[in-house]
């Protein structure tokens, strides 16, 4: 796990290196987007659910069946 000393790092102007959320523009993008912590617990993120959607759909089309024709 990661130590609270270490912060995440961006490589957007890469000379030293600033947290993301410096940045304006991403911090209004993230606090535009934030959810509350009983959605985060209840809800995954948006781009699991769209891997669970992939998956089902791949696993439904491996079971499919369908006659022989010929």
């Amino acid at each position: 796990m990661r130590s609270a000393r270490r912060s995440g790092r961006h490589r957007l102007g890469t000379p030293g290196l600033v947290h993301c959320v410096a940045h304006a523009s991403v911090a209004e993008a993230l606090d535009e987007y934030r959810r509350s912590w009983l959605t985060t617990v209840l809800l995954p993120a948006r781009h699991s659910l769209a891997g669970l959607r992939r998956r089902a759909v791949a696993a439904a089309m491996e079971r499919a069946w369908a006659p022989a024709i010929g």
